[in-house]
């Protein structure tokens, strides 16, 4: 009998070193968003869209509980400030601030500034429709394991100012989780982690991000003639916006706008080119930017600038 609790202990010891005992771990969400081989081009030499995003809101049941204060929807904030931040790295937009503008507007009141606000051509409206975690225990004789998993679905929709009109839409989804096991007591404690909601929202916004990307470079580009100075035309936009010395735009004359009878929406017809430009000088700064071209094509003096628009060309 005497070699009994010998017999027992080196079952225990055989036992346990048949088990493994993990760290907690969390899948590790990208820094910045999966983009396509179109998007990656280190230098960007397109033209920038302006883009604001209008709202985020979670819709979720967390929008009742305390991730919610008297004044802040505090999640949908966050996915605001995720995907601006996305937009905006990218160098590919002109992001414009909406959700903090009054703050903007205060400190231009402090310095006696005069509140100019720049129109977005694209609206981004998004909610957070799923959001939530779930915590799955698996409990053996001698080992005990713990799951935790975060889980959210994001959904936006890109919008074209001018019109109104829902361009695009999609949904994201992401999750993240952590996992801890115990052998004999013996092991890591998985407690309660936060940080698995937001790695789980930052996912599900990568996520959509490269299409939303995609839509917003597919749409069209356009600024305007403002003036002809000296042989020279002015027209709106600068380096901020994309524009440089020796770009050629094409000028042209609007199209009749007509009422369509299935949609009830007011549409262009198609516009005529009647001349190109070259940049010769991209000039000024913030609202303030315009460019100087010269006219190497076709000839447009006698036309109301009003009814002219400029239009990138088909091969940039």
């Amino acid at each position: 009998m005497r070699f009994f609790p010998l017999l027992l202990l080196s079952c225990l010891i055989g036992i346990s070193g048949c088990s493994t005992v993990t760290k907690p771990t969390t899948n590790k969400v990208a820094s910045a968003p999966q983009i396509s081989p179109t998007l990656a081009q280190k230098a960007y030499k397109g033209l920038k869209r302006k883009v604001a995003i209008a709202r985020f809101t979670n819709e979720t049941r967390h929008g009742n509980s305390f991730l919610l204060n008297d004044n802040n929807d505090r999640v949908g904030k966050q996915a605001m400030d995720i995907l601006s931040a996305r937009l905006t790295e990218t160098g590919k937009f002109i992001m414009l601030e909406r959700a903090d503008l009054n703050k903007v507007n205060s400190e231009k009141a402090l310095l006696n500034l005069k509140t100019k606000v720049i129109g977005a051509d694209y609206l981004i409206v998004g909610s957070i429709s799923e959001f939530g975690r779930s915590t799955t225990s698996e409990v053996g004789i001698f080992s005990r394991n713990k799951k935790q998993v975060a889980q959210a679905k994001v959904n936006v929709r890109l919008i074209n100012v001018k019109t109104g009109q829902i361009v695009f839409s999609e949904e994201g989804s992401g999750s993240s989780e952590s996992e801890a096991n115990t052998v004999f007591g013996v092991g890591e404690k998985a407690s309660y982690n936060s940080s698995l909601d937001d790695k789980a929202l930052s996912s599900a916004i990568s996520k959509l991000t490269s299409n939303l990307m995609e839509n917003l470079l597919d749409a069209p580009w356009r600024s305007y003639v403002l003036e002809e100075q000296d042989g020279f035309y002015i027209i709106a936009g600068g380096t901020s916006q994309g524009i440089k010395q020796g770009d050629v735009f094409s000028v042209l004359k609007q199209g009749r706008k007509i009422k369509n009878p299935q949609t009830g929406i007011e549409i262009e017809l198609p516009g005529k080119e009647v001349a190109q430009l070259k940049v010769t000088q991209a000039m000024g700064s913030g609202l303030n930017e315009i460019s100087l071209c010269e006219l190497i094509s076709g000839d447009f003096k006698d036309l109301d600038y009003s009814t002219l628009y400029i239009h990138e060309q088909a091969d940039k």
